[in-house]
């Protein structure tokens, strides 16, 4: 009887992947890891607001599965799965490396510490969804073409929301965004929302980077640009609103500081949208 090799080399496969998205966890999260602010939100921010922004990214690791998971996948069970995989790996790296550096000690509450690991977890989660995409040796860009053209333009707006995401979230927790929303002058808040529309779409489609998308067939460059770039600003300052509303920026402040803030964080969520465009 021919011995059947494919269940382990299955298994090998995914075990690989697995240690990457270990590898990818910990890159992508190591910047929120050693930043106070976070620490402090973890803590103090509101246990109902901190459920829903999980929820949401539990969404967006599914999604992400199938664009760009740990490994091929079939079905919506097997994306549920990875993110599942996802999602305990950035449970357990947030958790070991928060308390390798002292942030979290067992003289804290379990309510402190549970809050501390589970904000910490999203970004880890996400580097761990896209460390076989970003780490990995081997890659199936022809199928992972092919899947980006079965989602249509609804999967392509899903990337650039994921993108701005994680970038957003990168930077809402800090207080020089607010600084920075603050000392800006209406003029300045009009050249930054302008520079970060022409650099998403510079991005995306002019300079030549690695993954470059090229322009839809028999789309003109005005339609690409109201259908992608627009749109996917449009979705970064949507995604920046969220994030400070998800981090209490927006309670009690007055409509013209939010929108300031959400233009400001609205730049780095454009690069984000931008960037996750050209990776994935």
């Amino acid at each position: 009887m021919a011995r059947d090799d494919t269940l382990p080399e299955m298994n090998r496969d995914y075990a690989v992947g697995l240690s990457r998205a270990f590898g990818g966890a910990i890159i992508f999260a190591i910047p929120l890891l050693m930043t106070m602010e976070m620490w402090w939100l973890g803590f103090s921010m509101g246990r109902g607001r901190l459920l829903l922004f999980m929820s949401v990214n539990f969404a967006i690791l599914v999604g992400l599965s199938y664009f760009a998971g740990f490994e091929k996948t079939f079905s919506w069970k097997e994306d549920v799965m990875d993110a599942l995989a996802a999602f305990g790996v950035g449970v357990i790296t947030s958790a070991a490396m928060l308390a390798l550096l002292a942030v979290i000690t067992f003289d804290m509450t379990w309510t402190e510490i549970i809050g501390k690991v589970a904000l910490q977890s999203v970004p880890a989660s996400i580097g761990a969804m896209l460390g076989r995409k970003q780490l990995g040796a081997e890659q199936d860009v022809g199928a992972e073409e092919e899947r980006k053209a079965l989602a249509g333009y609804g999967g392509e707006l899903f990337l650039m929301l994921a993108g701005a995401l994680f970038l957003a979230f990168n930077v809402a927790p800090t207080e020089e965004m607010i600084l920075i929303a603050y000392q800006m002058s209406p003029w300045h808040t009009l050249a930054l929302g302008v520079v970060s529309i022409i650099l998403l779409h510079v991005l995306v489609y002019t300079v030549g980077f690695s993954g470059q998308e090229s322009r839809p067939e028999g789309g003109t460059s005005l339609s690409t640009f109201l259908h992608f770039t627009l749109a996917g600003y449009g979705i970064s300052l949507l995604v920046s609103l969220y994030v400070l509303w998800t981090f209490g920026r927006t309670d009690g402040v007055a409509w013209a500081e939010i929108a300031n803030m959400a233009v400001v964080l609205g730049f780095p969520a454009a690069l984000g949208a931008a960037m996750t465009r050209l990776v994935i």
